[in-house]
């Protein structure tokens, strides 16, 4: 570690063979790194100088999260997603800047926003559960894709023209389902012109030109100021003559877009993988949605998303020296709380391998154990979003059939996110 002499110690491979470990090899890779060096180590990454110094312990996490928002940027640390999700995304954003967004997009996610959302995503489960043929398996994280995606496009744009919908939903599954490689090319702007990469930005340009599209005859829109959906309300954001842009309004909508429906479509298809493993579990979950037990099904899912984290860790780059787990840092040090490793540690949650929705019965794990949505100043906008939406597509799936798992499910990356390497194979009934 000669290039990087006062971080803690790491594998000695690499940057190139360290990113694709980390990339493509991590549900393998970094246990085997934390049985080796411990629970503070470093990988080194593309392009030089990318250091990541991963914590799992509680406390560890605590300090990342609750770290001064000016010395621990979480935007810089997601440059890469830049390409794609725009300059004004609130993941690429810091300090005054993500303030300001935040404090403009929150009200489209509170709990009276998600409420008046409710219905129309379990009206869009009923009749997605209502296609699927008894006794004749299929990939349950496909129909989980398509069905999220369709919230999406209802809940957040409010599209409801079908000739629009039918051009939106092949650029966004396209994007979506890119090689993590995809995104380190990134790093390297010449690629950008070639290959996969240059198809990559041609469906990002598609994609721009679509939500754009939208965003100017909303605003055109008479019935602007009676319609619900996250993009009316966006647009309606009026604070005190601070208002988003056209600029603004694509970057978040894309982000949404492109981060929203993925992952809870990801954290559904383990849950019913889960859930159809189990007849006595699957008795349980059957139970919960037919007697209107909301705090079991999300329990469900909760547990589903700490044993099969979507994303492995949340990331903060240092724009000070900082003092994290009782390890002193240089400033450029990227930091990251790793998901993967806290969701498995057993001092956090006891016989960590077993899928056990108990747990998150009658108290929240214990903080910083449960991470999959990030915290502090920069938890995920869309947590309560994402769990209102599982648990009403679970409810509705749970009705309706009786699920049973085909197999085993061995986690895949696909893009930055981990997905069932089958596509979680079920059968209904």
């Amino acid at each position: 570690m000669a290039d990087a002499p006062r971080l803690p110690v790491g594998p000695r491979l690499p940057r190139a063979v360290q990113s694709v470990g980390m990339m493509r090899l991590r549900h393998r890779w970094v246990p085997r790194l934390h049985r080796r060096y411990g629970d503070v180590f470093t990988v080194r990454l593309l392009p030089r100088g990318r250091d990541v110094v991963l914590f799992s312990d509680p406390a560890a996490v605590r300090e990342i999260f609750a770290g001064d928002p000016a010395v621990f940027h979480a935007g810089e640390a997601n440059s890469l997603l830049g390409p794609v999700m725009g300059e004004h995304s609130l993941l690429l954003l810091d300090d005054l800047e993500h303030r300001r967004a935040r404090a403009l997009l929150t009200p489209a996610f509170s709990g009276r926003a998600l409420r008046g959302y409710a219905d129309l995503v379990s009206g869009l489960a009923k009749t997605e559960v209502g296609s699927w043929v008894p006794g004749v398996p299929f990939p349950v994280l496909d129909r989980m894709n398509a069905l999220t995606l369709e919230v999406i496009l209802r809940v957040v744009f409010g599209v409801t023209d079908d000739t629009r919908l039918a051009r939106l939903r092949p650029l966004v599954r396209d994007l979506v389902d890119v090689s993590p490689l995809v995104f380190l090319g990134y790093a390297v702007p010449r690629l950008r012109h070639v290959g996969m990469w240059r198809r990559a930005a041609e469906r990002t340009s598609a994609l721009d030109a679509l939500v754009r599209e939208e965003i100017r005859e909303r605003r055109a829109d008479p019935d602007l100021p009676h319609r619900d959906d996250v993009l009316s309300r966006l647009v309606r954001v009026d604070d005190g003559g601070d208002r988003l842009t056209d600029d603004e309004l694509r970057d978040q909508l894309v982000t949404l877009l492109l981060a929203g429906h993925e992952t809870t479509a990801t954290a559904l298809a383990w849950t019913l993988h889960e859930i159809g493993l189990d007849p006595e579990r699957r008795a349980w979950a059957r139970d919960a949605a037919r007697s209107g037990d909301d705090d079991r099904l999300e329990a469900l899912v909760e547990e589903a998303m700490r044993l099969h984290p979507v994303i492995p860790m949340v990331v903060r780059v240092l724009r000070a020296p900082a003092t994290v787990g009782g390890r002193d840092l240089p400033a450029g040090t990227t930091v990251a709380a790793s998901i993967l490793l806290a969701h498995s540690r057993a001092e956090n949650h006891p016989d960590p391998g077993a899928y056990r929705p108990e747990r998150f019965l009658g108290g929240q794990p214990a903080p910083n154990t449960w991470i999959p949505f990030g915290g502090g100043v920069r938890r995920c906008l869309g947590a309560g979003f994402s769990l209102m939406e599982a648990v009403a597509v679970l409810r509705e799936v749970l009705v309706a059939v009786d699920v049973k798992s085909l197999g085993p499910e061995p986690p895949r990356v696909r893009n930055i996110t981990s997905v069932p390497g089958h596509g979680a194979r079920i059968v209904v009934h």
